[in-house]
C-alpha cells in the first residue's frame, strides 16, 4: 500500500443509492474520508441509510452516483479477491455461515490470503484461534454457528473480520445482541487493534452512548442526506440528536473520561423533522445537562 493510498484508505467522493430506479435514494450526497488508524461512527435513526452505507463500502451494492474508494481501489470494479483483502465486513447477519461450525467460519476469514489451493497454514490456523481468543469466543468453536445466540454470533463474526487482517474494517451493529460486558469488551479490542494495526474502521450504531465513548468522529444521517460530520461534541448537540432522533434527551458528561453520555426523557417524544439540517450549534450547556 503505497503512502496516498493510506491517507485516505476508504472515501466516499459525492455517493449516492437508490434500490430501484426512480425510487428515493437511500444515500444522497455522502462524502467521507476515513484515514487509518480511525474510527468513524455512524449514527442516524432506522432506515436514515446507516447499512446502505455498509454495503456500499464492501462493494455489495454501487453507487448510482459517486464513487466509493478502498485503498484506492474503485469498488465497482476492483476484483472481489483483491477487495476481500483490503476490506472485512461485519454484516448485521451472517445466513451464509449457518450451516458451519464457529471456527470454520473464521478461519474464512483467511480464505482471501491463501494459495491456490486454499489450504490453510499452520499460521493461518493461529491467527484464526488468536482472533477467537480475543473476542471471547474460543470455548465456541466446535459449535455450529447457527446453533449459537445473536451475541455469540456476533462475537464469531467480529473475529472473522479481525482474522482477515485487512486495512479496512466495516462493521454494522455490532454490539447487537451483546451483553453490556461484551459490548465494552469488544469495542474496546476493535478501537485497539485499530490503532495498533491503522486500520481504517467505519462502525455502524444505534446506541448514542457507545458512538460518544469510542469513535473519532461521527457522520449523522438523516433520510439518507448527512446532517453532520465531526467530532463529537460538535455533531452530538441536544438540538441536532432532538431534531434528528424526535426525542428529548438529557446531555451529560461523565466526570472521570469526559465522554458525553445521553439519556432519553421519558414522555418527551417529538415529531421528526425533515430534510436537512443546515447548522445546529447548540452544545451540551444549552441543553439540560450536567455541566
Amino acid at each position: 500500500m503505497t503512502a496516498s493510498e493510506r491517507a485516505n484508505t476508504l472515501v466516499f467522493e459525492d455517493v449516492a443509492f437508490a434500490y430501484a430506479p426512480g425510487a428515493t435514494p437511500a444515500v444522497d450526497g455522502v462524502s467521507l474520508a476515513v484515514a487509518p488508524g480511525e474510527l468513524v461512527g455512524v449514527i442516524g435513526p432506522n432506515g436514515s441509510g446507516k447499512s446502505t452505507l455498509a454495503r456500499l463500502a464492501a462493494g455489495l451494492v454501487h453507487p448510482g452516483r459517486g464513487v466509493v474508494r478502498v485503498v484506492g481501489q474503485d469498488t465497482r470494479t476492483v476484483p472481489r479477491g483483491a477487495l476481500a483483502r483490503s476490506l472485512a465486513l461485519v454484516p448485521q447477519r451472517d445466513e451464509a455461515a449457518f450451516a458451519f461450525s464457529a471456527w470454520e467460519v473464521v478461519l474464512m476469514g483467511r480464505a482471501p490470503h491463501l494459495g491456490f489451493f486454499g489450504l490453510e497454514r499452520p499460521e493461518d490456523r493461529q491467527i484464526a484461534e488468536d482472533a477467537l481468543r480475543a473476542c471471547e469466543a474460543w470455548s465456541l468453536r466446535a459449535r455450529q454457528f447457527a446453533s449459537l445466540s445473536g451475541g455469540e454470533q456476533k462475537r464469531v463474526a467480529i473475529a472473522r473480520a479481525l482474522a482477515q487482517q485487512t486495512p479496512v474494517l466495516v462493521l454494522d451493529e455490532p454490539t447487537a445482541f451483546l451483553d453490556i460486558h461484551h459490548q465494552v469488551a469488544l469495542l474496546d479490542l476493535v478501537a485497539a487493534r485499530v490503532r495498533e494495526t491503522q486500520m481504517a474502521a467505519l462502525l455502524v450504531v444505534h446506541d448514542l452512548n457507545l458512538a460518544a465513548q469510542y469513535c473519532d468522529r461521527l457522520l449523522l444521517l438523516r433520510s439518507g442526506v448527512p446532517v453532520a460530520l465531526g467530532g463529537i461534541a460538535e455533531v452530538m448537540t441536544y438540538r441536532r440528536i432532538r431534531e434528528t432522533f424526535g426525542v428529548d434527551v438529557y446531555v451529560g458528561v461523565n466526570e472521570l473520561t469526559r465522554a458525553r453520555y445521553f439519556v432519553p426523557m421519558r414522555g418527551c417524544a417529538a415529531p421528526l423533522a425533515t430534510g436537512t439540517d443546515s447548522d445546529s450549534e447548540a452544545s451540551a450547556s444549552t441543553a439540560p445537562s450536567v455541566s
